[in-house]
């Protein structure tokens, strides 16, 4: 199974790498290509802080050195969690394969860059969501597997009455 989690992460890995070269070597920055009208474009815009923009305008110094760590450590946890996790095709070993694939993505950018590129844009009227990339949404569908099986996946002892 680990082969097939590293299949995911590397997958992750090079679809974001793919979209955020497309964008940013098409598209000049603050560029938009309107897809569903009143709900969603691509947008080229360049994030320096953390995800959907959080700590963007921060003027410290230390701002990058800071979220590649944070990356790191959190990879580090990730790939912990997966390898003891890994011997059987689970839930939430996709969604840590995910979650893997995306913050390699996006520390990526972050070590060669600086920032990362971001280019999905989903509004309605004058709401809109911060834009985010392919790496972003493997990482939040990622949490999203992980969340939905500790709510509602039965535990292997609730699965098997006659253990008790």
């Amino acid at each position: 199974m680990r082969k097939f989690h590293l299949f995911i992460a590397l997958g992750v890995v090079l679809l974001d790498r793919i979209t955020k070269s497309a964008i940013a070597n098409k598209m000049a920055m603050y560029s938009s290509i309107q897809i569903i009208p009143k709900f969603f474009r691509i947008t080229h815009v360049e994030n320096t802080g953390a995800a959907f923009g959080l700590f963007a305008d921060s003027p410290s110094q230390w701002k990058i050195s800071i979220l590649v760590l944070f990356s790191v450590l959190a990879l580090g946890i990730v790939v912990a969690l997966l390898w003891r996790n890994s011997h059987v095709m689970t839930m939430t070993g996709v969604g840590l394969s995910l979650i893997l694939g995306g913050a390699l993505g996006n520390l990526w950018d972050r070590l060669m860059h600086g920032r990362v590129v971001d280019f999905l844009v989903f509004y309605i009227g004058q709401y809109q969501w911060p834009a985010f990339n392919a790496a972003d949404s493997a990482i939040v569908i990622g949490a999203g597997l992980l969340v939905f099986e500790i709510l509602f996946a039965k535990s292997p002892a609730a699965a098997n009455p006659a253990a008790h």
